[in-house]
């Protein structure tokens, strides 16, 4: 159920996965009126933003929101949303609305009610985009993590869910597994041989407590595409 896309360089790829997301969220918004795009932070798909944020599609209709954030102030250098906010929500993607995981809870567990109740406003997402970790992470679903299993449990009736990661700074909100399957098309977007490394580890095994990523390359619930750039 799952396609593997290679390409020479990261530029390559940006371009083509910028083409691909633009087509399934004018796709959506066509057939039902809205779209709704998940993104993943960190280095790997900053040049992916920017060519997406310059797509021509109707902007207004869409909700972008991500599939983890840390729980700092928007305004902190760690923010994914600050992340998010400087680098896609520009251009023609500024006219896009922006669906916050952090709330103002002091801790992510506090906060939980709030985000599931913001969460319960989305239906089924159109394009769900997550990175992966050496460690095989993605979300802020780490192996080792006390939330690992509830995190990545089918049958929880959870969206999301506070994260404290065992060997990364600051305690996370994360989309569970049921929630970030809940998707039109799933796409992992990775670079380098290091994480290819992985993934092909991730798809020797199927210990998903192991390496969470498996959860995503094993379901059968939505399309998943592998993007990945050498």
């Amino acid at each position: 159920m799952s396609e593997m896309l290679e390409f020479e360089n990261a530029s390559a790829l940006d371009v083509a996965l910028s083409e691909k997301v633009a087509a399934l969220l004018s796709g959506s918004i066509e057939a039902r009126g809205d779209a709704s795009l998940v993104v993943s932070g960190g280095r790997t798909p900053m040049g992916f933003f920017h060519l997406l944020s310059q797509q021509s599609l109707d902007w207004s209709k869409v909700t972008i929101l991500l599939a983890d954030e840390r729980w700092v102030d928007a305004d902190h250098a760690d923010s994914n949303e600050k992340l998010v906010r400087e680098n896609l929500l520009i251009n023609e993607a500024s006219k896009a609305t922006y669906l916050a995981l952090k709330n103002s809870a002091d801790q992510a567990v506090d906060g939980e009610a709030e985000c599931a109740s913001a969460l319960a406003e989305l239906d089924t997402f159109t394009v769900v985009i997550l990175g992966m970790g050496d460690d095989g992470h993605t979300a802020s679903l780490f192996p080792g993590s006390d939330a690992l299993a509830a995190g990545l449990a089918m049958d929880s009736g959870r969206d999301c869910i506070a994260v404290t990661p065992l060997h990364a700074p600051h305690q996370r909100m994360s989309l569970t597994l049921p929630r970030l399957l809940n998707s039109q098309q799933i796409v992992i977007h990775i670079s380098g041989a290091s994480k290819q490394q992985v993934l092909s580890q991730a798809e020797a095994g199927d210990d998903v407590m192991e390496l969470p990523i498996r959860s995503i390359l094993q379901q059968q619930q939505a399309p998943l595409s592998i993007y990945w750039a050498k």
